[in-house]
């Protein structure tokens, strides 16, 4: 399984497309350097981007826990395929963003590229700043999460 980390501040021209940091696609191995699947967060104003093999993982966890038959799985399924797309990389490692899902999270010129454990995301670098919690409120975040594990 593809680990991806660090954060990129790069550019997405006037077409939609930016290059592909180098050390992502190092990280995505051959899993992921031909195509990836990109969609429009759920949560936050970023995109999401999956390797195709990671993709095909979560949707296979989606149809395990669906009911086709069941109107609200139904629902749920139209808007988690919804802003999606397929893109592969050009032969400068360029990747396009179809232009709707540029506009659906307000991307501009610059953009902030992030490794997530098995995703990426993309962001408008202003929304990628805004989100940050402060350092007091990551570490009371952190014990939250992680201080009522007994495996730590």
């Amino acid at each position: 399984m593809t680990v991806f980390t660090g954060d990129f501040d790069v550019k997405l021209d006037a077409k939609g497309r930016f290059l592909f940091p180098a050390a992502l696609l190092q990280q995505a191995g051959e899993e992921g350097q031909e195509t990836f699947v990109i969609k429009k967060d759920i949560y936050e104003p970023c995109l999401t981007v999956f390797t195709k093999g990671e993709w095909e993982r979560q949707v296979e966890t989606i149809r395990k826990n669906l009911n086709p038959f069941n109107r609200q799985h139904n629902i749920f399924l139209r808007e988690f395929f919804k802003d999606t797309a397929e893109c592969s990389l050009d032969s400068n490692n360029r990747m396009v963003i179809p232009k709707r899902l540029v506009q659906a999270v307000n991307l501009q010129s610059d953009i902030c590229i992030l490794g997530l454990d098995t995703k990426i995301e993309i962001w408008s670098k202003e929304d990628y700043e805004k989100s940050h919690p402060s350092a007091e409120n990551f570490a009371l975040l952190a014990e939250n999460i992680l201080g009522n594990l007994n495996e730590l």
